[in-house]
């Protein structure tokens, strides 16, 4: 078939996305509603993400990957958020941001170091947000100066992802602020580095299992080898990393969105009322089937934008268009499903309120909506 439908799977991404989705509903669902109470991830079970390549989809195998694709890579991020978001959240930040950007920018030695690392047992955090840049992600205030064949890194991150986790930590920090964003630079800082430390973990609203916390850099000492990409070149790395980031955003959304969707039917098919399950009232039946259809319409954006960056074509604006599009649908989707859950679905008893909460942070990191609504302007308008 020359042209086959973005659904169309490969046998092997037909196979892999089976057991992405039974890993899912086995391994990581029982624990789901724990994991979300406590605010803590289950250690054990990132330990599966490992042994089952989860963690290293599109690394080499010679490197000690899985050896598969991106595409593969959002086929996983969303049949986990079908089941638990912050679940997801791991793997994608895992494959698309760091795994990626080690992939792309690093240097040979750096990936024979740390790939197989990354593929065996560390989890990889992405640094870039700080107090006073998020949306201007290249505000940054971190500072990076020489000192001898070291660099100095001072500063503060906050909101970085699978920090408490982590072992390996892409930071951006400028070494020359005059310079603006040309002064930006890449970093890899190893957890227990002099001077590095993780400060306060958040309390979120969702994903509350994946860890959010500040980092915090105090004369933080790195060998010059450490410098991903080239000096003055982390602009590039963030940017075109995070373009390639927001389609696993995509992926954890139209998975959440999903997700509600399956809680809602079964409940609507198992749930009497006035003598009958309210599944056979029109009402419920029209609303359901609206949900899934935006649902499938976030679906098929996100796998295009997928297989436009896998052929090796434009996929700026897809990109951007899948995260915007696929998070309104998330949000909107699990909000109405805890609607047809009534009373119930407005309890903790249930999960439908899970799949809102976890919903919401979609329209907000890896670029806020608004982010990508200017993006989307400027390739239209040729800016």
């Amino acid at each position: 078939m020359t042209n086959p439908p973005l659904t169309l799977l490969s046998e092997e991404e037909g196979l892999f996305q089976t057991m992405a989705r039974e890993f899912a509903e086995y391994e990581i669902r029982p624990h789901a509603a724990a994991m979300d109470h406590e605010a803590v991830f289950r250690h054990d079970l990132i330990e599966k993400f490992f042994s089952q390549g989860f963690m290293s989809i599109d690394i080499p195998e010679a490197l000690g990957g899985s050896g598969g694709s991106f595409f593969m890579s959002i086929l996983a991020i969303e049949e986990f958020a079908r089941v638990d978001a912050s679940a997801a959240v791991i793997v994608d930040v895992q494959n698309t941001l760091v795994n990626n950007a080690l992939a792309r920018w690093g240097s040979d030695e750096q990936k024979r170091k740390f790939l197989p690392r990354m593929a065996r047992d560390t989890v990889g955090a992405y640094a870039l947000s700080e107090p006073n840049a998020g949306s201007d992600a290249f505000a940054l205030e971190t500072r990076a100066r020489e000192d001898g064949g070291d660099y100095i890194l001072e500063g503060r991150k906050l909101w970085i992802t699978n920090a408490k986790e982590a072992g390996l930590f892409i930071v951006f920090a400028t070494v020359n602020r005059e310079l603006g964003y040309k002064g930006i630079t890449a970093f890899l800082v190893e957890a227990g580095a002099p001077g590095f430390s993780v400060g306060k973990k958040e309390d979120k609203l969702g994903i509350r299992a994946s860890s959010t916390c500040e980092l915090i850099l105090d004369e933080c000492r790195i060998p010059k080898s450490s410098v991903l990409g080239e000096v003055g070149r982390g602009y590039k790395v963030a940017i075109e990393t995070l373009n390639e980031g927001r389609i696993g955003i995509a992926a954890q959304m139209t998975g959440v969105a999903q997700g509600a969707i399956d809680q809602a039917t079964r409940y609507a098919k198992e749930r009497k009322q006035f003598g009958k399950p309210i599944a056979e009232n029109q009402a419920i039946q029209f609303q359901l089937a609206r949900l899934a259809t935006e649902t499938e319409a976030a679906r098929l954006m996100t796998y295009n934008a997928a297989r436009l960056k896998e052929a090796h074509k434009p996929f700026l604006k897809e990109a951007a268009m899948a995260k915007y599009f696929t998070s309104e649908v998330a949000e909107r989707v699990a909000s109405e499903c805890i609607e047809i859950f009534g009373g119930y679905g407005y309890t903790k008893d249930y999960p439908a309120e899970k799949y809102l909460r976890d919903a919401k942070i979609g329209k907000i990191y890896e670029g806020t909506s608004f982010m990508q609504l200017q993006t989307i302007a400027k390739v239209l308008l040729g800016q």
